[in-house]
């Protein structure tokens, strides 16, 4: 009897199942066992063929070859992977393999990563699926026992393959037939783009936007604070003297204490984490990016196994999951951080309620929860504790009371003027104690003698005669609209839906929106690698060149309603809902409609030029471009990019990248850096704390060519 080859989606993953399944003999991109051979794929090894495949003649960026639409796509080698894909090739064809198990990421990218491995290599085998959520020790040895047979996963590859060449001839056609019109390099995308677009809008509105000099009347009646309303009980006043002349008209005078109102409120606790909700915490608490929380929630999941798969759409649990949780609860009752809020939960029982447990909600992975293993935090960076506190906490919080509070309103009459004091009691902390205690919120500054915000009240009764001790007269200023900060921008693209002015459509909408909660963050890293956008603090606004983008391409290309329908094609693919063969056409009718735009259709838009474009920087450049393989980086005043940008190439390094850790990226140092991979010592500065600290700078392993910090060393104080 022959082996099974496992093939995993990284090196990291393949360890740990080879580690569970006894492979232990190390081989040449493999691990060995008696019945079992675990190899790798470094994330995607195989890719869409560029246009140059199908015709020598797109080799050249010109509109007499759009659009571009191939009857059939081929799918290339990754060249920097070549090595592990031939690896995989030839255990996929020895006669020693009997059958294959597909260990990649279980979900959509993940199938579409194996499959393609599998076409590539025309590997006829029979293949198996592990499906899991935990990368647990007992959650693969459960997988192992529980494999499905692959073909039953071939809708979810129908849908990624169509998702995969959707974005090809969406992107490549776009930005070849824009770049033509307007002379400057466009990368445009089927989700970045309408992305951009809110961007852009939302800016809009801040600049369109004026402020406006609004007044509020102040009145101090010793013991708390109102603010004077009308019959309607607003509480601005346009002209300042109308003010004043309240103001002027109750100071000093007896007023008396007209009505009380109370009111019991009370707020359930939240759902559990997703992975847009998570990022959204992440970013609105600690400032992390949705790409710097994803990467650290991969690396709890991967590495320190101690929380269940992060790239989810679900904030539910299924009915099956309930035995677990209590064992989660118990572990977490083990450790002292966590042991106040757990062990009465894992003691008395808990209460699953619709809010937790939804078998109807829960898709092809849960909620994210951590795992039922052993829990130890001691070893965590800060930045990967500060994560897992904030699941380890709402993973509790789920199952603690509401948070309850009184209202309380108090209408004050002076003469002839009603002023209204708020005030508020917290009469069960509820759940709301165990979250501020993992991920307590930064406190918010009151201005001094605001009585907008609820205050503390004292005891009151209707009837009661109070004296007007102060009046004055509070200028305030109307607020423009906030720009977007990660946090918010996620909500944005995960509700696209509610930017549609069709209600049906926007009814049709609500479970879909601008990408998936796996590929926002890389959306959002895609506009700022671009030069569409910039981060200004926690803000993102848009540049010059963004903002001309919008403005050229069609209403079709920038309306979330476009995208977040082909978001809900590719989830009725999944479910078997709809065609491939539907889908794709309609992508194509939209592919010959933006070439036919951007042919016909000129808007006196000017963008500006690239600087060193040409000349002495073109001919030398910097080194060979790590994405593309064939061009040189060259420099411009923001950055450094690829010289086969008009052939399709993307890739640009941004000088500013590494601003937050006191670097600025210069000739010299890109130079060595293409050449040598890495440059070790590096004076930096961390962002979080400002103190001095040793790193390495070296290109990322995924083939991006993202410049990252590693093995970074804090240096101690003298």
């Amino acid at each position: 009897m022959g082996k099974t080859l496992v093939i995993a989606e990284k090196p990291s993953v393949a360890r740990d199942i080879a580690k569970t399944l006894g492979a232990g003999k190390s081989g040449d991109g493999c691990l060995l066992g008696e019945k079992y051979v675990v190899s790798w794929a470094v994330g995607h090894l195989v890719t869409l063929a560029e246009p140059e495949a199908y015709d020598p003649a797109y080799k050249k960026w010109s509109f007499q070859t759009l659009p571009i639409l191939p009857e059939e796509m081929k799918l290339t080698a990754i060249g920097k992977t070549r090595s592990q894909l031939k690896i995989l090739h030839h255990w996929m064809h020895s006669k020693e393999i009997d059958d294959i198990i597909c260990a990649t990421d279980s979900g959509r990218e993940g199938e579409l990563i194996f499959r393609y491995i599998y076409e590539i290599t025309k590997c006829t085998k029979p293949f198996r699926r592990l499906w899991i959520s935990s990368m647990t020790e007992t959650a693969i040895r459960e997988g192992f026992a529980q494999l499905k047979d692959g073909r039953e996963y071939d809708l979810l590859y129908a849908s990624a393959r169509c998702r995969s060449e959707a974005d090809w001839l969406v992107g490549m056609n776009a930005s070849r037939a824009y770049t033509l019109r307007y002379d400057a390099l466009l990368s445009i995308g089927r989700v970045q783009t309408p992305t951009l677009a809110l961007i852009v809008e939302k800016q809009k509105e801040i600049d369109a936007f004026q402020a406006k000099d609004y007044f509020e009347v102040q009145a101090d009646f010793g013991t708390y604070r109102g603010l004077y309303i009308d019959k309607e009980e607003n509480t601005k006043l346009e002209q300042r003297e109308n003010a004043q002349t309240i103001a002027d008209r109750v100071k000093g005078k007896a007023g008396i204490v007209l009505r009380l109102e109370k009111e019991e409120k009370k707020q359930p606790p939240p759902l559990l984490y997703d992975l847009t909700e998570l990022q959204r915490e992440c970013n609105r608490k600690f400032g992390f990016s949705a790409k710097k929380t994803l990467d650290i929630a991969q690396a709890l999941y991967e590495k320190r196994k101690l929380i269940t798969y992060p790239r989810t759409d679900s904030r539910y649990l299924s009915e099956d999951m309930k035995p677990k949780v209590l064992h989660t609860l118990k572990r977490l009752a083990e450790q002292e951080e966590f042991a106040p809020y757990a062990k009465t939960l894992a003691e008395e029982g808990v209460t699953f309620t619709k809010r937790i447990i939804d078998n109807s909600k829960v898709t092809d992975h849960h909620a994210i929860i951590p795992t039922d293993g052993k829990i130890r935090t001691d070893h965590l960076s800060e930045e990967e504790g500060k994560v897992f506190r904030l699941v380890a906490g709402r993973f509790m919080a789920v199952f603690y009371p509401p948070y309850r509070y009184e209202t309380t309103k108090v209408y004050t009459q002076a003469g002839e003027d009603r002023f209204l004091s708020k005030g508020i009691v917290v009469l069960q902390e509820g759940w709301q104690a165990v979250e501020k205690a993992f991920a307590p919120e930064t406190a918010k500054k009151k201005k001094k003698g605001d009585a907008a915000e609820d205050q503390k009240l004292p005891a009151l009764t209707e009837g009661q005669e109070v004296m007007t001790e102060k009046a004055e007269v509070l200028q305030k200023k109307t607020k423009a609209p906030p720009p977007y900060t990660e946090s918010t921008l996620l909500s944005a693209m995960e509700n696209a839906g509610r930017f549609v002015e069709d209600e049906a459509l926007r009814e049709q909408m609500k479970d879909s929106g601008l990408g998936t909660p796996a590929t926002r963050a890389a959306i959002i890293e895609r506009l700022l690698t671009v030069g569409y956008i910039v981060r200004k603090g926690k803000t993102l606004v848009p540049t010059e060149k963004g903002i001309n983008l919008i403005a050229v391409v069609p209403e079709q290309m920038r309306s979330p309603q476009t995208t977040g329908k082909w978001e809900k094609g590719l989830s009725s693919i999944a479910k078997g809902k709809m065609t491939e063969e539907r889908f794709m056409e309609s992508i194509r009718r939209y592919v010959r409609f933006l070439v036919e735009d951007a042919r016909e259709h000129k808007k006196d838009v000017e963008f500006a030029p690239e600087p060193n474009r040409g000349g002495k920087g073109r001919r030398q450049g910097l080194g060979k471009c790590p994405v593309c393989q064939k061009g040189n980086i060259l420099e411009n005043s923001r950055a450094f990019f690829c010289s086969q940008w008009k052939r399709g190439c993307g890739y640009s390094l941004w000088k500013d990248s590494l601003k937050p850790y006191g670097l600025m990226l210069d000739e010299k140092m890109v130079k060595k850096l293409l050449k040598e991979q890495k440059i070790e010592g590096l004076d930096v500065v961390l962002p979080q704390t400002g103190e001095r600290a040793k790193a390495e700078l070296a290109l990322a392993a995924d083939g991006s060519g993202r410049a990252e910090l590693r093995n970074v060393t804090r240096v101690e104080k003298e």
